[in-house]
């Protein structure tokens, strides 16, 4: 049994033919000469087995077989990584297993302290990316829906053209001095948050009145314009933004944009040259009199959804009980983004993990690493039962 100086709960192992369950019945000897092979590993892991070094994760109080496991991949080069690749390269079988069963038997290292939460945090996307809006709702509406003649609705936009907008906006690719230092004081979570929650609310029309322009002329001249921005101005790509409904005097303005330059877009300076004014105020009257369509985004995962997923196989708050899955409770936080970006990149390999990570975007992973940093980490004495 390993020894532990606490314990979350019992866990009840049923041993089968080929099972490498060895470390779990270490005993005191062979954790004190665990103790000294591991000499090689202090320099970076520490004495206590708490990393006080970024990208280095903790192994105090780790699962044991775990351990062992992942120290027989780095020998046998199934996971590379050269300064632990060095380490173990000369060391038998048995003395990785002792290794492993001293630094379960260290006390886990302490939870990261709680940061004040603020409007970037991902405990549900859509409400904080609502929190960050609120400073947009005075030009664009508590809706995304403008009431403001020449503002443009924010509502019915991919949430890629929206960050590409705002991107653009920020490196002054678009010319707007309300809207740049806007752009640049937005984190890059905060602005998807905000793409998405504008993505997800119901579309309608711009209620500002249309001042000149041909509704029917503008129908006959859009058909230039399906291509990119769809049938009836609703696009299906997320690099052209939607039309429909939008602001008459905004889609105007923009049209004018590109063909001065102001705005820099290869594909649309070509169309929007051959354009004159009133050809620019007809297509605006006609997509703003077009319905907008509800985009078919899915609302993501909340952190709360994210750890009970999580939690199904690496324990509650983290803290696993199955031998062979590791403990993330109280890991460190920039080890465990790593460990999560290299499964989703494919670094890593486990069906399971790749399943799992491959949905997460970059605000999950961080929020999903720094929620396991934050649990207190708790050993678990293993009972083994035969068969």
């Amino acid at each position: 049994m390993a020894a532990a100086a606490a314990f979350a709960q019992p866990a009840v192992v049923k041993p089968s033919p080929g099972d490498d369950l060895k470390s779990l019945y270490a005993n005191s000897q062979d954790i004190a000469e665990g103790k000294r092979v591991a000499q090689e590993c202090v320099r970076c892991h520490n004495d206590n087995g708490i990393s006080s070094t970024a990208g280095v994760p903790h192994l105090a109080g780790q699962r044991a077989p775990y351990l062992h496991m992942q120290l027989r991949a780095y020998k046998r080069g199934d996971r590379a990584h050269s300064p632990v690749t060095g380490a173990v390269k000369f060391m038998s079988d048995d003395a990785l297993m002792k290794v492993a069963a001293y630094y379960a038997s260290l006390d886990p290292p302490k939870a990261a302290a709680s940061p004040a939460r603020g409007a970037g945090s991902r405990n549900d996307p859509v409400q904080s990316g609502k929190q960050v809006a609120q400073a947009c709702s005075g030009c664009h509406g508590d809706n995304g829906v403008s009431g403001m003649a020449g503002t443009p609705s924010l509502v019915a936009l991919d949430p890629k053209y929206f960050v590409a907008a705002m991107a653009a906006y920020k490196n002054g690719q678009r010319k707007n001095e309300l809207m740049k230092p806007i752009a640049a004081g937005l984190s890059d979570i905060d602005t998807n948050a905000v793409a998405l929650y504008y993505a997800l609310l119901k579309p309608a029309k711009s209620p500002n009145p249309v001042k000149g322009g041909d509704a029917a002329a503008g129908k006959a001249a859009a058909t230039s314009c399906a291509g990119c921005h769809g049938d009836n101005g609703n696009s299906t790509s997320p690099d052209a933004p939607s039309l429909a409904g939008q602001d008459a005097e905004y889609l105007a303005a923009a049209t004018k944009a590109y063909k001065d330059g102001s705005r820099s877009e290869e594909a649309m300076k070509g169309i929007a040259g051959a354009l004159d004014d009133k050809a620019m105020k007809d297509l605006a009257a006609y997509y703003a009199a077009q319905a907008p369509a509800q985009l078919a985004v899915k609302k993501p995962l909340g952190l709360a959804e994210w750890v009970d997923r999580c939690d199904r196989c690496h324990g509650v708050n983290g803290n696993s009980t199955d031998p062979a899955i590791p403990a993330l409770a109280s890991q460190r936080g920039d080890w465990l983004e790593a460990a999560l970006n290299a499964y989703r990149k494919g670094d890593r390999k486990s069906a399971a993990m790749s399943a799992m990570s491959s949905q997460l975007s970059e605000a999950d992973v961080k929020e999903i690493a720094a929620y396991y940093a934050r649990q207190n980490a708790r050993a678990v004495t293993y009972v083994l039962v035969p068969r």
